[in-house]
């Protein structure tokens, strides 16, 4: 007997959606930072053991949306909501179980098992907890509440342990050897992005998109060019920096992440380019990879 399913992991922004990922793939799948709307797409995780396959799935954090981007990423977490065989719906310990109300009646409405993850319990205490699981008792009372800390790996072979009882028979949806659904490329994009969320604040890493133009890849090394979008001229500068410092720092940090991704030497080349209606165009959102098709 051979057990297979799609387990979808949503909720709103800065709840931990990325850390559990990576914590139940056991690899650097999801980019995981404390800044909000850093998953934009929806990335799939594979765990494979000889009697199962999990397909884990990431999703963006759940917003009533402002721009064209933003209604992509909105559909991306609505479309984990048609395909899961089990959903985890991700909460903490702060934030107002009422946000979004919309997206939680949907939830309210599935018939697959939902298990509901209390994240960060690290932060809380006892008291506190008991609230918490009571008030969304009410909210989805169809649901298995689990407390967990996804950062310090407590209670995730528990859910394991839990979603492996609740996968549905079934083949195997991808190769055995497969990681995630996604090519090299959109890691070599991800990695970037990640570190542009780590050195500039403010609306910068908001503004930006990361295309890989080349990814050759021979027995020793790997070449990559790679050119990030902004908005503006103004933009542009803040990304290269004084005398390209910023921009150098950038390319270094990736490149050092990148080479332990694919365990190779890489050569890496970043270009900054303005592009004033990248996140607002259907036609560049669709060359991006944001349609949710």
């Amino acid at each position: 007997m051979h057990k297979a399913g799609f387990v979808n992991i949503v909720g709103n922004p800065n709840v931990g959606k990325s850390t559990l990922m990576n914590q139940l793939v056991g690899e650097r799948i999801s980019i995981a930072t404390f800044k909000a709307q850093t998953t934009r797409h929806r990335i799939m995780g594979i765990v494979n053991t000889p009697e199962m396959q999990i397909v884990f799935s990431d999703t963006p954090g759940v917003l009533k949306p402002n721009y064209k981007l933003q209604e992509s990423m909105l559909a991306f977490s609505e479309s984990a909501l048609q395909d899961a065989d089990i959903l985890l719906y991700v909460t903490d310990v702060v934030e107002n179980p009422e946000k979004n109300m919309d997206f939680l009646v949907k939830v309210q409405k599935m018939d697959v098992p939902v298990i509901l993850l209390i994240n960060k319990i690290d932060e809380s205490n006892q008291t506190q907890l008991g609230a918490i699981v009571e008030k969304w008792h009410t909210l989805l009372p169809k649901a298995e509440i689990l407390p967990i800390s996804a950062k310090n790996k407590f209670g995730i072979d528990m859910l394991l342990k839990r979603i492996q009882e609740l996968l549905p028979e079934s083949p195997a949806y991808f190769d055995k050897e497969q990681l995630t659904d996604k090519p090299a490329r959109f890691f070599v994009s991800e990695i970037i992005r990640e570190k542009i969320l780590l050195y500039y604040d403010k609306e910068i890493p908001y503004s930006v998109e990361v295309s890989v133009e080349r990814f050759k890849e021979d027995d020793k090394h790997i070449h990559i060019n790679a050119v990030i979008y902004v908005e503006r001229e103004s933009q542009k500068g803040i990304i290269i920096g004084h005398q390209g410092v910023a921009l150098k720092k950038v390319s270094t940090e990736a490149r050092k992440s990148l080479e332990k991704f694919f365990a190779k030497p890489i050569f890496l080349e970043i270009f900054v380019k303005v592009d004033k209606d990248w996140r607002s165009s259907e036609r560049e959102l669709n060359n991006f990879g944001y349609n949710p098709e």
